[in-house]
């Protein structure tokens, strides 16, 4: 198809569904971590994962129309922000469910208020800045799929069993075969295909129960609080803000490479209109009890790869985000995955991600001392952190809690770095 045609309304359902199936394994990726890492039941999973793709379809309906003060009115798709599997387990983890669930409350509305400033701040986040925090969002969760490889559990007897090895290679085979000679759509979900082989390869072996898809109730709308009552804590309202900040990082840069394939001119009120949406879908998700949302740069690659500009297959994709949403027997199907198949995406995952980072930084010099000094302490200290967290744990319970996390200390040093260290006029256009 070229670029300016229209799709027809199923040419449109298809895109949408493609749309739907190239951010699915990501978007399902954060409630599986983080409700295994706070060792949530079947039913509190399969709730988990049903209302977090059902409130996807509404932030990204909440993104597509635009009004007075919301919407970038691009083909924007929104799914769960992987930054805030770290610091969400360790705020659940420390201070309670609620305490996630306050925090992303908090950080949302954040968002929304500081939107109109946050947009007129670009040249205080170059290359060199964002590069860096996304290497280490990539890099610094690669321990966690590690741990998934082996079990999950590092201290079980059964840690590093050669089935769950052999699944995981499996699933990384697939998903490195895909990806580099497959062509076009399933090129674009080999991690989705990846996971569905290595599960399918996993029931072969025994290891899969269906159990929980025979449990799950067919229907089940989205509750206000179904899994936890908000509470506010300024230590986890401070990390969930810190955060929230690298998202709008992080969306800024989808939102400049859609302008870039849609030719669209981007104002700096558009922009703001679309970190406000943002905020408004994460304040949306810490009431439902689900996990902050960013921009999903996956679909950017979707809209290249099929050509199409205009925003009807991502209003497609929405409405089938809310149907699968309402039907909690496909929420308890990504229950099933077993851990080792979920590691080798992960690894494979955060890898790309990670490797993304550096690819941001390409055309930095780093010749410049201030350049090579803000990505060398910002990403040695984010990598350092991931390894040994407890280097703080001297360090008072607020100021542990919000310091510990990578993404957080790679995203301060960065922002402060080039704030403070001289030439940073010249560094920005």
């Amino acid at each position: 198809m070229e670029t300016t045609a229209r799709p027809n309304r199923l040419q449109a359902l298809i895109l949408g569904l493609q749309h739907v199936l190239a951010m699915y394994s990501g978007g399902i990726l954060v409630p599986l971590l983080i409700g295994a890492a706070l060792h949530f039941d079947a039913q509190q999973m399969a709730y988990l994962i049903s209302a977090d793709i059902f409130m996807t379809g509404i932030g990204t309906l909440l993104q597509l129309k635009t009004t007075r003060l919301t919407g970038i009115a691009m083909p924007v798709v929104l799914g769960s922000a992987i930054q805030s599997v770290s610091p969400l387990v360790n705020i659940g983890g420390t201070l309670g469910i609620g305490a996630m669930y306050g925090a992303t409350i908090a950080a949302g509305i954040f968002v929304f208020l500081i939107a109109g400033l946050f947009a007129k701040l670009r040249e205080y986040f170059p290359p060199v800045v964002t590069g860096s925090l996304i290497t280490v969002i990539g890099f610094s969760l690669i321990p966690v799929g590690v741990a998934k490889i082996g079990g999950g559990d590092a201290t079980a007897k059964n840690f590093g069993d050669p089935t769950n090895l052999w699944i995981a290679l499996v699933t990384m085979v697939v998903i490195i075969v895909i990806a580099i000679f497959a062509k076009g759509f399933l090129k674009s979900i080999s991690i989705l295909l990846g996971i569905v082989i290595g599960t399918v390869f996993a029931g072969m072996l025994g290891v899969v129960s269906l159990q929980p898809v025979a449990d799950a109730s067919w229907f089940h709308l989205p509750t206000p609080f179904f899994l936890g009552t908000p509470t506010f804590h300024v230590s986890a309202m401070i990390t969930m803000i810190i955060v929230a900040i690298t998202s709008m990082i992080e969306s800024t840069g989808v939102y400049f490479a859609l302008a870039d394939l849609t030719g669209t001119k981007l104002s700096d009120q558009r922009i703001a209109k679309g970190y406000r949406a943002e905020g408004l879908a994460v304040i949306l998700s810490g009431i439902f009890n689900t996990f902050p949302y960013s921009t999903f740069s996956q679909n950017v690659g979707v809209v290249r790869l099929s050509g199409i500009r205009s925003k009807q297959p991502i209003y497609y994709a929405a409405g089938l985000l809310l149907l699968i949403g309402l039907l909690p027997k496909f929420g308890a199907l990504a229950t099933i995955i077993p851990d080792p198949v979920l590691g080798g995406a992960m690894l494979i995952l955060f890898g790309t991600i990670g490797i993304q980072g550096t690819t941001i930084m390409r055309n930095v010099d780093f010749g410049s001392e201030r350049n090579l000094m803000i990505a060398a302490v910002s990403i040695g200290a984010g990598i350092g952190v991931t390894v040994y967290p407890q280097v703080f744990q001297q360090m008072p319970t607020l100021v542990k809690l919000i310091i510990e996390n990578a993404v957080v200390v790679t995203s301060v040093l960065a922002v402060l770095l080039n704030i403070v260290l001289p030439g940073r006029e010249q560094q920005v256009d």
